[in-house]
């Protein structure tokens, strides 16, 4: 948030009391917040083998990952081990934001965020999302926008 702020960013927190037992924090962020779940994003940290990566997608839908290392121009790509994620990024995981991360980490945020005017991000603590604009949030990022999720929803 002071990186934004430093920025000149617009943005909003919200808060809300997360349920650390949610099958998924995302939707559990929507409900809580009483918002489209479409507009809130998760935040995924993958390796590619060689390289760890952000990938920014809607929570309610799955990211392809097949999708994600031809984006990064990779063979294969997994989610990243959550102590790894968590000594990359700075954050714990549940609260990982893709702005103001420990080490730069090429981001690639869904297609998707450009139906929207505002998304939600976790603000990098459990219960903290930030609501800015897509735009913002590839400034911040120095994101770009890939097509990441599977057709099918899951």
């Amino acid at each position: 948030m002071t990186l934004l702020n430093a920025a000149g960013i617009d943005f909003e927190v919200h808060s809300y009391e997360p349920d650390l037992t949610a099958a998924s924090r995302g939707l559990d962020a929507a409900q809580a917040l009483g918002v489209e779940p479409a507009t809130v994003f998760k935040t995924l940290v993958l390796s590619t083998g060689d390289r760890l990566v952000v990938a920014v997608i809607a929570a309610d839908r799955s990211l392809d990952l097949r999708a994600l290392a031809s984006a990064v121009g990779a063979k294969r790509a997994r989610l990243a081990e959550c102590d790894i994620t968590e000594r990359s990024t700075g954050y714990i995981v549940g609260g990982i934001s893709p702005i103001g991360q420990r080490r730069t980490l090429a981001t690639f945020v869904d297609l998707g965020a450009q139906e929207y005017e505002q998304i939600f991000v976790n603000g990098g603590r459990r219960g903290a999302m930030i609501k800015l604009s897509p735009t913002d949030l590839l400034a911040m990022t120095k994101g770009v926008y890939a097509d990441l999720v599977r057709d099918d929803d899951g």
